[in-house]
């Protein structure tokens, strides 16, 4: 597994990340906590030491179970998470969107990032994770209701409290990273990013390679699907969000599939899965710092970690992107 500095921070991430999203259980159809324990502790044996999480992934819970993962194991492991997604009565900020907890009940997300709430959302966080520090504190989304200014200067506050090790940025354009590095350099931006999704090559990638800041790529696989193991008629209860997702409504899921079935040969020339191709893929694209991708049980670690110990050539590379280049979806 390889290592890479995020920004000037000095914040080793390994190449391929763990993100803890699913095994929080919230959208994702539950979860089992003794496998998503398990899981984390094989990839950390296997050298994907990194884990990314958040406050509002299971409500809490996706913390909870990384920090009892972990322990113990403190000093091998880089520990991301996040904040600015507040959830329950009394948040200001914008509205994020309405959904229900684990227990199915209602539950009101907003984006919001006042200085108070961030100081508060990271003694939440540092006490569910059983930490005294975080590797890479991010906002979760921008709050178009405070200053970016605001957020930046609270984020600063903690590093200098020795709370955090750096600060990032999730889901941020260039232009609102220009007002961030104004008041505290930036270690990373975290966007969506796969061979489905590749907007962010257009600004945000040109700008964090010019300003030296990492890029954590999250879902890599497009919420499963470019592994190719979900077929036409797989269905997804109300409660999973890729009962909703674009890319797996029935034509595009079908086109999709096609184009997974054109460059299966290649994954097979390197005794590789689909999403294995995939993920390898991501991480050697220009400005990728690393890809974070969902881990739910030992299995799972296992075969994303081996997606970092071969090489595409330069052909490969290029037939993959003519495939790409090929494939139309309606979006």
């Amino acid at each position: 597994m390889k290592y890479c500095q995020l920004g000037t921070s000095g914040v080793q991430v390994s190449q391929i990340a763990l993100g803890a999203w699913a095994i929080g259980g919230w959208l994702w159809g539950g979860t089992d906590d003794a496998g998503a324990i398990a899981g984390i502790q094989r990839a950390i044996d296997l050298g994907m030491t990194t884990v990314d999480t958040a406050p509002v992934y299971g409500f809490g819970h996706s913390e909870e179970i990384v920090g009892q993962a972990v322990r113990g194991r403190r000093g091998q492991v880089q520990i991301l998470t996040k904040f600015g997604l507040r959830w329950g009565p009394g948040h200001a900020g914008k509205e994020h969107f309405n959904s229900e907890d684990l227990q199915g009940r209602p539950v009101h997300i907003r984006q919001y990032a006042g200085r108070a709430s961030v100081l508060e959302e990271c003694e939440q966080s540092l006490r569910r994770l059983g930490v005294d520090c975080i590797d890479l504190y991010q906002q979760h989304w921008p709050d178009p209701t405070t200053p970016v200014e605001e957020t930046m200067e609270a984020c600063a506050a903690l590093l200098k409290a020795g709370k955090v090790r750096a600060v990032g940025v999730s889901n941020y354009t260039p232009e609102l990273m220009d007002r961030a590095i104004k008041v505290m350099p930036l270690a990373s931006d975290q966007p969506p990013y796969s061979m489905l999704r590749r907007g962010i090559e257009a600004d945000v990638i040109p700008w964090c390679l010019k300003h030296q800041v990492g890029i954590l790529a999250y879902s890599p696989l497009q919420n499963g699907i470019l592994t190719g193991r979900i077929g036409m008629d797989r269905k997804f209860p109300k409660t999973d969000l890729r009962s909703q997702n674009r890319f797996y409504q029935p034509e595009n899921r079908r086109r999709i599939l096609e184009f997974l079935g054109s460059v299966r040969p290649i994954a097979e020339a390197h005794q590789a899965t689909l999403g294995q191709l995939a993920i390898n893929w991501t991480i050697h694209r220009p400005g990728i710092t690393c890809a974070l991708v969902g881990v739910r049980n030992a299995a799972q670690a296992e075969e994303n970690a081996r997606a970092a110990e071969f090489g595409l050539t330069a052909e490969e590379t290029r037939t993959i992107d003519k495939r790409l280049e090929e494939l139309k979806l309606d979006m």
